[in-house]
């Protein structure tokens, strides 16, 4: 029996959008309609202006198996669906207000993000931005919503390899030696990539997404770039699919290699996304607040839900093998469920700052994963601490990284396997979708398998 709900349809881009967006910016030479797969990955097709104009009157048909493509863009055939079922093809429509130009592009381009349909005319359950939008009605239930800002680590990386095949940090542009030093805050680690820094602001700013500044980070070649908070989350997942995505291009074309994995050094700091949510009633107040330091019991109850549902959750906000490399005590990155006030060795931490602003930081996930399946996780665990009134305990004092959870499944297939037998999590998501991902992920990782590594080589041979 399936268990598709209903989620409320999107509002889909008009031609008098198209046009009106023609006439802003002027005449394109290509129209690029891309939708955003399991991974987190921008795929889609690219259109002659000549032919865009349908994109926008009668939609475009598109494979449905493109939402459960795994990391290599392959779909392994997925519970039946993919070779068994012929690939079939589902209308795809531009959504509202996506219609942004593409600076980096040679040409006159522009990119539109498109979202999938089922037979009956309803959001296609297989897509993510879809899955988000079913968990956001359930908090529109209780008359909440959501408020969010996601924050991503990343590596600027040399184009080229060292003699191992390895990964290795970038020449600046201003000294012409190779990045070495972490330095954290450091602005003399900004100055030699300004030019690529630069252009990234403006190409988020010409794209519509609310980016803030860089800082440097703890490793060589690493940067930290924040979105600003967003009242619609599907939005603010967009702007972070989108940022990702154009930090990706501009770095390619300023010759070096931007890094979303989570761990891509054994020996430097990993790669995160940090989540930070409020929420908020029918009238736009903050729930989480009381007007005094330690926030509202609604806050508390939310913190005890996303600890619940943490282990529940890990095969989302740390999707592949490579993920898991990025835990270790005294990191800064969360081996446990802890929770505290302006630490941020915790998994869920309450920031400093005005009362009215009180909100959650959730530290546990990866810059690998995708942005729609991390907040509605997020915001699962919200809801059903709110629902059940969770009690997270005492806030913690100090290091709080230092101990690992042994509830908490830091391994691909034991969290894959966790988040299946998840009775919240297949309620929330779906039970059809959690099999379809879990599904997905652990043929992936069957497949990483496969492959005989160097090292086993050099041990064993």
């Amino acid at each position: 029996m399936s268990d598709r709900k209903k989620t409320s349809a999107p509002a889909h881009a008009t031609l008098a959008e198209y046009e009106r967006f023609v006439q802003e910016n002027g005449e394109i030479d290509y129209l690029d309609a891309i939708f955003v797969d399991m991974c987190g990955t921008v795929r889609g097709k690219r259109f002659p202006s000549e032919e865009a104009e349908k994109v926008f009157t009668g939609g475009i048909q598109m494979p449905q198996s493109i939402y459960f493509f795994d990391v290599t863009g392959v779909n392994e055939d997925i519970l039946g669906m993919g070779f068994s079922d012929g690939d079939p093809d589902a209308e795809s429509f531009p959504l509202s207000g996506s219609i942004v130009p593409v600076p980096w592009a040679s040409m006159k381009q522009a990119q539109v993000l498109m979202t999938m349909q089922g037979k009956d005319g309803s959001p296609l359950w297989l897509e993510p931005r879809n899955v988000l939008a079913r968990v956001k009605d359930k908090l529109a239930e209780l008359g909440l919503h959501a408020t969010i800002a996601c924050e991503f680590e990343f590596y600027v990386l040399d184009k080229n390899n060292d003699a191992k095949g390895r990964p290795q940090p970038p020449i600046n542009p201003a000294t012409g030696m190779r990045e070495t030093a972490n330095e954290v805050y450091g602005i003399t680690e900004l100055d030699g990539f300004m030019g690529l820094l630069k252009e990234i602001d403006e190409a988020a700013a010409a794209q519509g997404v609310p980016a803030s500044g860089a800082t440097a980070e703890f490793a060589p070649g690493q940067y930290e770039i924040n979105l600003n908070h967003e009242s619609d989350v599907l939005v603010a997942c967009d702007h972070a699919v989108m940022l990702r995505n154009l930090i990706g291009a501009i770095t390619r074309k300023h010759g070096f290699v931007s890094s979303f994995m989570a761990k891509p050094f054994p020996d430097q700091t990993g790669n995160g996304m940090h989540v930070h949510v409020s929420v908020q009633d029918e009238q736009g107040n903050n729930v989480f607040d009381n007007g005094a330091d330690d926030g509202s019991d609604m806050l508390r109850h939310a913190i005890g839900g996303v600890q619940a549902l943490l282990p529940d959750s890990m095969a989302v906000f740390a999707p592949n093998l490579n993920s898991y490399r990025r835990f270790g005590p005294n990191l800064f990155v969360p081996v446990n469920a802890s929770w505290g006030y302006n630490n941020r060795s915790v998994a869920f931490r309450v920031p400093n700052g005005p009362a009215h602003a009180r909100r959650i930081e959730h530290r546990v996930t990866g810059a690998d994963a995708n942005p729609y399946l991390v907040v509605a996780a997020i915001l699962a665990g919200i809801h059903h601490g709110i629902v059940n009134q969770c009690d997270p305990g005492a806030p913690a004092e100090g290091n709080a990284c230092d101990v690992v959870d042994e509830n908490i499944p830091f391994y691909l297939p034991s969290a894959l396997k966790r988040l299946r037998n998840s009775d919240p999590m297949r309620e929330y998501f779906g039970a059809e979708y959690v099999d379809v991902y879990a599904e997905t992920k652990i043929l992936e990782y069957d497949k990483f398998n496969s492959e005989i590594s160097a090292l086993e080589y050099d041990w064993y041979l």
